[in-house]
């Protein structure tokens, strides 16, 4: 999948300059990489909003223009407001074509729903892994992994050993000698008198929760008093003046 990033070169740089170029709704940027130097960019906010939401767009290798000037580029990094919808900065890095790169791509797991597991024993899948650090060529970068649950047995786990890669991808930067990715698991079932205990200390942590007469009662006994402690102290200061 070919994605085009439209750019411009950025002259002005500062807190204020990225201020004013927020307000116009672009985004800073910087590319940098492949033995070049560093380039201050502007990006269109609405553009690069919606590309951020596509998958592909962080792990592909982006066809980016930058004025006149055309290049290839990985998103390496970008920053978001706390809590408005607005994109601070983005980080793109210039690749060579013969040169690895790292990257982190998504798993896409398949097949769970016929698998004897899930199927059979009607166990649950639960993803260990969502992505992984892979090494390659720009050439062979792939946007997902695929993840063939087909044949995973309840409690029994898919280890990475057993994902059949792409061409020219390596997996980097793993934990152990050959982690899980997925398990399958049987979910617990409560019996009877489980399910009466449960039910039984919810009730008694509800009533718990709610006041009993007597305790309103003393309650409003309480706040009464005070209003007439208070009434009384008012009139004894009135016949005083």
């Amino acid at each position: 999948m070919k994605i085009t990033v439209k750019a411009e070169p950025r002259s002005v740089q500062g807190t204020g300059a990225s201020r004013r170029l927020r307000r116009e709704s672009k985004v800073p940027g910087v590319l940098y990489g492949a033995g070049k130097d560093a380039q201050a960019i502007q990006l269109d906010h609405k553009d690069l909003w919606f590309k951020l939401k596509m998958e592909a767009f962080h792990a592909s290798v982006l066809d980016m223009e930058v004025g006149s000037e055309k290049t290839q580029a990985l998103l390496r990094d970008y920053q978001m407001h706390p809590f408005r919808p607005l994109i601070l900065h983005a980080d793109f890095q210039r690749v060579d074509a013969n040169k690895k790169i790292h990257m982190k791509v998504p798993l896409h797991f398949i097949n769970a729903e016929i698998s004897p597991g899930v199927k059979v024993a009607g166990g649950i899948v639960q993803h260990v892994m969502n992505e992984l650090e892979i090494s390659c060529l720009p050439k062979d970068l792939p946007e997902f992994i695929v993840v063939d649950l087909k044949d995973i047995q309840a409690g029994h786990s898919l280890h990475l050993s057993t994902i059949t890669l792409p061409a020219g991808v390596e997996a980097v930067g793993v934990k152990g000698e050959d982690p899980t990715v997925a398990t399958v698991v049987i979910p617990r079932v409560m019996t009877a008198d489980e399910e009466a205990a449960e039910l039984a200390a919810t009730a008694a942590v509800s009533a718990a929760d709610v006041p009993t007469t007597a305790q309103k009662t003393a309650e409003e006994l309480a706040a009464e008093k005070e209003k007439e402690a208070k009434a009384g102290g008012g009139a004894k200061d009135k016949d005083k003046k």
